[in-house]
């Protein structure tokens, strides 16, 4: 349910919860202090009055006088007539009382040991009294101890406290009041930045992915999630621009075979012919088959690699076995364009050792396919700190600058001319780059007026 609550809701509660908690605070404290002030009051004037009638008792009883109390006593209530006295003989018996209090049979000062210097209170017909009793003993009879206590009524410091209550809890409701309002308008202005940003993200479309948020107009804390918004969606457009770019690649591929088979099909059926012809006609069918399965195979190793390339089988791979090897399968076609393969150095690295062939073997067929007649196709391999490196260096046509940062691109070609003829479909640099990922490493090309080098590193074997 909680998640349903808006945020302006949530926060204009917020205030008022904190606003009225604050206050509410604000006035136990003052009302306990209040509260603590009137108590302090009143036992500092019943001390005073209990001080004076306890001196006057002490002299009169003390001296044996045979005056009663009462008239002795008199003087001591001037300027607090309403206060009430009583006097107790060491049997509990009365020897003065004046006033409309009548001292409960629970208090203190009727409890033989009890601890008469601690204020007690009490109701008496809707009446609140606080009183205070003190012990005194005759200075020529140290035997007797009489107790001698006063109260006074407090119902106008109660009055007071209820009504300081009434006025607090009305403040308190109306400061939520007002303090929730004052939250929802902050709340609602604060927020505001917010619906911009829902209002300008709800209107991107694949249509109109280079839209962006506009960051200078948003408050400093919604710089960092605005900054991330946009580069998401410049992300976004990128890849979608790839997607829709390897879409359309893709579709072009796929239809340069499927065409070449449909019309071998049709031009087969348009007559009758020869077995021969059939045979030369299915043969040529089974390579636009075979174009097709590689590339399809292609597709779903890439399409794997996308979503993190798994090495099935780590070993120690000797990376100058695997080159020489693959010279022996490639110096057929390196003498009919008189190439010479050459290799120097060794190295090793940890990995799949099909998977890294596979690199090797896309990295010079394409050397291969792209030297220069009667040139030189060179393989370096070193080892350093941690690191096995591996250059293929062929003699040939340079590449543009532009195309530097795209060979690795699916379907790419350097040269347009190539990009109706079978020397593949543009996917091995592709293959190649994510295999040397998948293994921890990196690959990068450069070109310099004839001559490309492809540079590869990788983990230093065991």
């Amino acid at each position: 349910m909680s998640g349903r609550i808006s945020l302006t809701a949530r926060l204009t509660l917020l205030f008022a919860v904190a606003s009225s908690t604050v206050l509410l605070a604000l006035g136990l404290v003052i009302g306990s202090a209040m509260e603590r002030h009137f108590e302090e009051q009143d036992i500092d004037v019943l001390s005073a009055k209990l001080g004076l009638i306890a001196h006057t008792v002490q002299q009169h009883l003390g001296a044996g006088l045979p005056t009663p109390l009462p008239p002795m006593l008199s003087h001591t209530f001037i300027g607090h007539e309403a206060m009430s006295v009583l006097v107790l003989d060491n049997d509990r018996s009365t020897l003065f009382e004046a006033g409309d209090a009548h001292f409960p049979t629970m208090a203190p000062i009727v409890t033989a040991g009890a601890d008469t210097s601690r204020p007690f209170v009490w109701t008496q017909a809707s009446t609140v009294y606080r009183g205070l009793s003190i012990r005194i003993t005759l200075p020529d009879h140290p035997g007797r101890e009489l107790i001698v206590a006063a109260a006074i009524d407090i119902a106008h410091h109660i009055q007071f406290m209820e009504a300081f209550s009434r006025t607090l809890w009305a403040f308190v409701i109306g400061a939520a009041l007002v303090s929730g309002l004052l939250g929802w308008l902050a709340a609602r202005r604060g927020l505001a930045p917010l619906a911009i940003m829902a209002t300008r993200t709800a209107s991107i479309t694949a249509q109109h992915l280079d839209a962006r948020l506009p960051e200078a107009q948003m408050p400093q804390e919604l710089h960092a999630l605005v900054a991330s918004l946009n580069a998401m969606l410049a992300r976004l457009q990128e890849a979608f621009t790839r997607l829709s770019d390897f879409s359309s690649d893709l579709a072009h591929e796929l239809r340069t075979p499927i065409s070449n088979l449909m019309t071998q099909t049709q031009v087969a059926l348009s007559r009758a012919r020869t077995a021969e012809d059939y045979q030369d006609i299915l043969a040529s069918n089974a390579e636009e088959y075979e174009r097709l399965s590689k590339m399809i195979a292609d597709m779903l190793f890439l399409a794997k690699a996308d979503h993190g390339l798994a090495i099935p089988n780590r070993e120690t791979v000797d990376l100058r076995v695997e080159v020489d090897a693959l010279f022996d399968f490639y110096d057929a076609l390196a003498e009919e364009k008189t190439i010479r393969l050459i290799a120097e150095g060794a190295a090793s690295t940890s990995g799949d050792r099909l998977m890294l062939r596979r690199a090797l073997s896309n990295l010079l067929s394409n050397a291969v396919r792209h030297a220069a007649a009667g040139s030189v196709v060179m393989v370096k391999l070193t080892m350093t700190a941690g690191a096995a490196e591996i250059q293929v260096n062929n003699t040939g046509d340079a590449l543009p600058p532009e195309a530097i940062g795209r060979l690795f691109e699916r379907f790419y070609r350097a040269d347009p001319a190539r990009q109706h003829t079978s020397e593949g479909a543009g996917l091995g640099l592709a293959i190649t780059h994510s295999i040397i990922v998948a293994h921890g490493g990196s690959i990068a090309a450069k070109s310099q007026a004839d001559n490309t080098t492809f540079s590869l590193t990788l983990p230093a074997g065991a």
